[in-house]
């Protein structure tokens, strides 16, 4: 009788969650070659026998963003036609995921294409972390277990900085994100509040008011997100929140993407601590004195544990998964 066998293997935009990750399953991450030709296309070969396996292709979609989406569909490819038995797509970040309905006309729905293009190149499952909204599950024709930080964020809130209770006051940085904070808020047994964003009705982009909907004088706040990407609308919220009396400020997000000036923003911003998790690469240029980044790897190899043993991803978070 055949055993199964699980096998994982990293692209290179961020090989430590994959090393993190397999060592939490206690297997080494499988050998494949990887490389670029001078024209800039990539090659990828498995090092060893596929064939009837259950394979996890890691691969977070950071930048640059385009080149790892496609590094991650050759080598699901590569699985496919090397007669892998089940293969798994592990999206930590899931790129283009805030482009997942159409704004105005004649745009397109990236976030479908990459579903598209992953289960077309030979995906059986995805799995990935905290999407920008949970729709982009049903873009998928095969199953997708999404998984959340929120576990590993309530953990590091109340046992690390002692914030739990009713004078702790969870904030979601926009009405979107309320469902979320709502989450959080039951972990913590805080209370909530959220920011009401004015936004230009001749600029796009902009913002004209924000306001606090809640009661935050002299109380410990948390503001709660999916993502940091600029940090320019979320240190408009802490210092709107600072306005109202609020302190200690603190920010949660699951993925730490600091494009532009983000870190300049949030070095400057009245927060005490940024609370991320390693769902992309930080490098050494974006990091600063008030980060903290919690792994996200031990949750992810207990879903790809789950999976491979065909048992259920949602026991793992109790059923809180859902967006």
């Amino acid at each position: 009788m055949t055993k199964k066998r699980m096998m994982l293997y990293s692209g290179t935009i961020h090989p430590t969650l994959a090393h993190e990750i397999a060592d939490n399953l206690g297997i080494p991450v499988s050998e494949g070659e990887i490389r670029r030709f001078a024209s800039g296309e990539i090659y990828f070969r498995a090092e060893e026998s596929v064939r009837g396996a259950d394979v996890f292709v890691v691969q977070t979609h950071y930048e640059p963003v385009n080149e790892a989406i496609v590094e991650q569909l050759i080598m699901i490819d590569a699985m496919k036609r090397a007669s892998a038995k089940r293969i798994t797509a592990v999206v930590p970040y899931y790129g283009y995921s805030r482009q997942d309905k159409k704004a105005v006309s004649r745009e397109a729905i990236s976030a479908k294409l990459v579903a598209d293009l992953l289960c077309t190149a030979g995906a059986n499952r995805c799995v990935s972390v905290d999407l920008h909204s949970g729709q982009i599950q049903g873009f998928f024709d095969a199953p997708f277990d999404h998984l959340t930080a929120l576990p590993l964020l309530s953990n590091y809130l109340k046992d690390s900085l002692g914030l739990h209770g009713d004078d702790v006051v969870v904030v979601a940085p926009d009405a979107g994100r309320i469902k979320t904070a709502e989450k959080l808020r039951e972990y913590l047994h805080a209370d909530l509040a959220f920011l009401y964003k004015r936004r230009s009705r001749t600029e796009a982009h902009k913002i004209e008011e924000m306001t606090v909907v809640g009661e935050v004088d002299g109380r410990p706040c948390v503001l709660v997100d999916d993502m940091i990407d600029t940090a320019a609308t979320l240190t408009e919220g802490v210092k709107a929140l600072a306005a109202m009396g609020a302190g200690p400020i603190f920010t949660g997000a699951t993925h730490a993407l600091f494009s532009g000036k983000a870190r300049q923003h949030l070095e400057e911003a009245p927060i005490d601590q940024v609370i991320v998790t390693n769902t992309v690469p930080i490098p050494e240029e974006k990091q600063f004195s008030k980060l903290r980044v919690l792994s996200i790897a031990p949750l992810i190899a207990s879903a790809l544990r789950a999976v491979f043993e065909d048992t259920s991803v949602s026991e793992i978070f109790g059923g809180a998964n859902q967006v």
